[in-house]
């Protein structure tokens, strides 16, 4: 992980004020990072970017490998000649909360369109850059278009409730869609091109402006997905390909919901005798898309809650264990130091923190989690050790200020207040949470968008176990104000996080650098 002090901010990209009624890839993301650079932060933290299923959560996703075809900008499209112009006019503005539904009725047919102009008129270079991506990603991209591609043909049910021969892959079920469904299954690969295609162009922009990504990768993989499908073999699964026993969060989570809920397991036995095969290419492909990655439900590597299937709630389960060691090495072994940040968040033992600091690791402290009893003290900067990522909430939490404002007890509020000073205002909790979390020996400071730009429970992204509501949060377009990012600027300059470069000394001292360099040949110009 990195060793000198940075800050960074969370935002979602769906979060952003694209056209289209959701964030994408297009112009408002590279505003953002433009922000981001002025505030002299240098760490953009996005949650999972993978095709979203019912509820359109990013960990509930439909593919582990895939890109969320709602992230493509077809203004971007239309740049690039694979839309007219007119064909985008009239869709959802930039501004207001996503609707998910309305935006996938009216935004992915577009894509889908754009996807066979491209088969239609790409040239040479262009079917060159597709085949080089294709081949790349092999591995998941032809399974993932055929799981798509049914589940489009069968009404968007999960695969489990599809006819028996495709839900099983028969081999001959399995061959006919190959040769019937051609140009269907290259269009499903040619919008997967473009999410990357984006992607990687705003990548590059981050890169050239010294701002890394920080992605996200869920320990467990939803049963509706491609991933389950693909690979019956790696979970526990019956013979119909049921879930024998499922996983998930401790049960007080989901005590009060009464709700279905719960992950297939693994058979962790089996991807270990294969070298972890499996969870090398997930990494592997998470590489690919960020310089990091937080795994979510870190405690899930050392041990996991595990239940019947066939049970309502989490209620009668129990912690088994996982081989967090060997999976850890192995992946040390392919892919050297590991960039990966824990979510270690909740009940965690002595043998999680074990493995944490075994492989280096840093962890996650939330501020708002320490000023109850003394046991979140752990939460609050006197306890940190540097490998840590600090943050002021995160995207489970409310914003800070609707925290302070509805979430927090008398006892709490008079703590803070102890900890740091009184607060004549509510809008003096943000700037001095944000303060705190970056004047702490943490390492690495993230700050969640909504709390730079001081919002309430308004903004708040996702409320855990609530059914409906949650990821549709997006800021306006004029958010972005200078006065934020000049104020972020200052207090990163002065906890050590602006990446600030000691002048050289010595015989070299005075010598132009490369910028410098530029700016005199610019100014020779004039």
């Amino acid at each position: 992980m990195v060793s000198e002090r940075i800050s960074g901010v969370l935002l979602h990209v769906t979060s952003l004020p694209s056209y289209g009624g959701v964030g994408d890839f297009g112009p408002a993301a590279y505003e953002f990072v433009d922000f981001l650079v002025a505030a002299k932060q240098r760490l953009w933290q996005v949650l999972p970017l993978s095709p979203t299923g019912y509820g359109s959560s990013p960990y509930s996703a439909l593919s582990a490998f895939a890109g969320n075809p709602l992230l493509i900008s077809l203004e971007k499209l239309v740049d690039a000649g694979w839309l007219a112009k007119e064909r985008i006019e009239g869709l959802p503005g930039h501004d207001g909360p996503c609707d998910f539904g309305a935006v996938f009725d009216l935004k992915h047919p577009l894509v889908e369109e754009a996807a066979g102009n491209f088969m239609e008129h790409a040239t040479d270079e262009d079917r060159a850059g597709f085949q080089r991506f294709s081949q790349e990603n092999i591995s998941w991209l032809t399974d993932y278009s055929m799981f798509n591609v049914l589940r489009k043909r069968f009404g968007y049910a999960s695969w489990i409730d599809w006819p028996a021969e495709y839900a099983l892959r028969q081999t001959e079920a399995m061959t006919a869609l190959l040769n019937d469904s051609g140009p269907e299954l290259m269009r499903e690969q040619v919008v997967q091109y473009f999410f990357n295609q984006q992607w990687m162009e705003l990548r590059a922009y981050c890169k050239e402006r010294k701002i890394a990504i920080l992605g996200d990768v869920a320990i467990f993989v939803s049963y509706d997905s491609a991933d389950v499908w693909t690979h019956p073999e790696i979970f526990e699964l019956d013979e119909q390909r049921k879930p024998i026993r499922v996983s998930g969060v401790p049960p007080d989570y989901f005590s009060k919901t009464g709700q279905l809920w719960g992950n297939p397991l693994y058979k962790w036995k089996l991807l270990e005798e294969h070298g972890f095969d499996w969870w090398v290419a997930r990494i592997r492909r998470a590489l690919t898309l960020y310089d990091q990655v937080r795994l979510d439900h870190f405690r899930g590597f050392e041990a996991y809650w595990s239940v019947g299937a066939d049970e309502v709630t989490a209620m009668n389960g129990q912690w088994v264990k996982a081989p967090g060691h060997p999976l850890f090495q192995r992946l040390k072994e392919v892919f050297g130091e590991l960039p990966f940040i824990a979510e270690d968040l909740g009940l965690i033992t002595p043998e999680v923190d074990e493995l944490r600091e075994y492989f280096g690791l840093p962890g996650m402290r939330i501020l708002q989690f320490g000023f109850g009893d003394r046991g979140g003290h752990l939460y609050l900067p006197h306890r940190y050790v540097p490998n840590t990522v600090v943050y002021t909430g995160t995207h489970d939490n409310n914003t800070t200020l609707g925290w302070w404002r509805e979430d927090i007890t008398q006892e709490e509020r008079e703590n803070v207040q102890t900890y740091l000073h009184p607060m004549e205002h509510d809008g003096d909790i943000v700037w001095a949470l944000i303060k705190t979390a970056a004047a702490s020996v943490a390492v690495t400071c993230i700050l969640p968008m909504q709390d730079v730009l001081h919002l309430g429970s308004e903004a708040r992204m996702n409320t855990p176990s609530l059914a409906s509501g949650n990821w549709t949060w997006r800021y306006g377009r004029g958010a972005l104000h200078p006065d934020f990012a000049a104020k972020l600027a200052a207090i990163m300059e002065m906890t050590d996080r602006d990446g600030y470069q000691k002048p050289i000394e010595g015989i070299e001292a005075g010598g132009p650098t490369d910028e410098a360099h530029l700016r005199v040949d610019e100014g020779s110009k004039s």
